[in-house]
């Protein structure tokens, strides 16, 4: 981080940015214990998911009231700018990662309090291991402005995708074959779902890290060219024609993208 004559400046920069850091450890912790619950029945941790929801509503108002004071009163540039403009993004990602946390952990309540026992299915496990990975490693590149490992985030997302239809099938096989259990396994699909999105939110967070380093903006570009540019080579003609259009598109509809 470049030095900064104003030592104020400098310290509530730093501040922020370990508040961010603090909010996206609460919410890695939501997601990991609210699939804990489900599959050990640990109905505590739904309590505990719950109660986490709130630290991470109040530290993303504190987070943003910073951020809108810190750009007002210090008109930063550069790097400093695109640190904060991408955290004012990140906070939306991070905190609906911690929606569906609470999500998951309230159907894991559902379906442990219901008259029929409940069977973890293996492909969520995984899953959930994985998008809670995501969160570390995008937080981990966010810490170090690491681009490059920010790029490999972008494109686990797509592995995560996979194992989201792959639990789909699972989920309707298990439906069909004895619908008893046709409830049961919607609240399985809405899981699964919510687990794709956490993963959809990490590969967004990833996406502005490797803007507020590189100054370019990845989104809509594709896995590939994300890493090109994280590695900073040219993007090939029409990943670049394509990107123009897209704010072309923009500025017609009056709408600003930095």
């Amino acid at each position: 981080m470049i030095e900064h004559t104003n030592k104020q400046f400098h310290s509530d920069l730093e501040a922020t940015r370990s508040l961010f850091l603090q909010m996206g450890g609460v919410v890695e912790s939501m997601v990991r214990e609210a699939m804990e619950a489900l599959f050990s029945g640990d109905l505590s941790l739904v309590d505990k998911v719950r109660e986490r929801e709130k630290e991470v509503n109040a530290l993303e108002v504190e987070i943003d009231e910073r951020i809108t004071y810190l750009i007002a009163r210090n008109q930063p540039t550069a790097i400093d700018l695109r640190m904060l403009l991408s955290v004012s993004k990140m906070l939306t990602d991070m905190e609906r990662c911690g929606d569906e946390a609470e999500r998951i952990a309230k159907m894991a309540r559902r379906l442990h309090e219901g008259q029929r026992g409940y069977e973890p299915v293996v492909e969520l496990r995984h899953m959930s291991t994985s998008v809670a990975s995501m969160i570390n490693k995008a937080l981990d590149a966010f810490a170090r402005q690491d681009a490059i490992h920010a790029a490999e985030i972008v494109r686990s997302d797509k592995e995560v995708d996979k194992e989201w239809k792959g639990s789909l099938r699972h989920i309707i096989t298990y439906m069909i074959e004895d619908p008893r259990y046709i409830s049961h396994s919607i609240d399985l699909i809405f899981i699964a779902r919510a687990l794709e999105r956490i993963g959809d939110h990490a590969k967004n967070m990833a996406e502005r890290v490797i803007y507020m380093v590189r100054g370019d903006d990845v989104r809509h570009t594709g896995a590939r060219n994300a890493e090109r540019t994280a590695r900073g080579e040219p993007l090939p003609r029409k990943a670049i024609l394509q990107t123009s259009s897209f704010f072309t598109v923009a500025a017609d509809k009056k709408r600003v993208r930095i």
